[in-house]
């Protein structure tokens, strides 16, 4: 019998990252739960999936991304699955050019891109020795469209989408790199959503906001996807067309 996967899901005590690691348990893939401040929710989640494991660590910080992906594989001995959930944002309106301050930016490029690639690159050399190695970053469809809770979150989630393609034309054939971009996602995030959310369930071709869970669906399915790489996969209920 082959030796279970083990993913490591950043940011993963609640929301987008729960739905995902809850999908890879399901799966039978082991799964290494982590937040930078909700410890408790993290621990328990982790308690709640068999054979999981909970690393608190801020990815923003290179050692502490380090040694997320370090005790990931002290624990379960192999690293074959990266989802790069964890993110940030501050909600400042679009025109308020001067809200967007540089403090701003640096703290939402800190975590949403230079912690993405920091975990990322301590955890190639594993995922190469995997011999199937996938990473699956997340996205938003403010990646290409001039929408999201801020510039700096948008502009933060274009980088993700490129930095996605460059890593696939490099990494291949060893680890696969996809990303998902999701739309609206019914998250403690955007519970205040309320006008969007009404404006997605009247003209979105499948009218209604996403589910944690259709995110997670899609993150594993590029996980298994063998022939798919440098894609950034829409979940958004056809909003992109809209």
């Amino acid at each position: 019998m082959a030796e279970q996967r083990v993913a490591l899901v950043t940011g993963s005590s609640s929301g987008i990252g729960e739905a995902v690691a809850r999908r890879f348990a399901d799966a039978g893939i082991r799964v290494v739960v982590n937040s930078a401040r909700s410890v408790a929710a993290g621990q328990q989640l982790a308690a709640e999936l068999p054979g999981a494991h909970y690393v608190q660590a801020d990815i923003a910080v290179q050692a502490d991304a380090e040694r997320l992906v370090a005790e990931t594989v002290e624990h379960f001995g192999r690293l074959d699955i990266l989802v790069n959930n964890a993110g940030t944002t501050t909600f400042v309106p679009h025109a308020d050019l001067a809200g967007a301050t540089p403090e701003v930016w640096r703290r939402i490029l800190d975590t949403n891109v230079i912690g993405t690639w920091q975990t990322t690159v301590a955890a190639v050399p594993h995922l190469k020795a995997s011999g199937n190695g996938a990473v699956v970053s997340i996205s938003s469809i403010a990646g290409s469209r001039p929408a999201g809770s801020s510039i700096p979150y948008a502009v933060s989630k274009a980088a993700i989408e490129h930095l996605t393609r460059l890593l696939a034309n490099v990494l291949g054939p060893e680890v696969r790199v996809n990303a998902v971009a999701p739309g609206l996602i019914e998250t403690p995030w955007t519970k205040d959503f309320t006008a969007i959310a009404e404006h997605v369930r009247q003209a979105a071709p499948l009218r209604r906001v996403g589910l944690p869970e259709d995110v997670a669906g899609a993150v594993l399915a590029l996980v298994e996807s063998a022939y798919t790489t440098g894609a950034v996969l829409g979940v958004d209920g056809g909003a992109h067309l809209l």
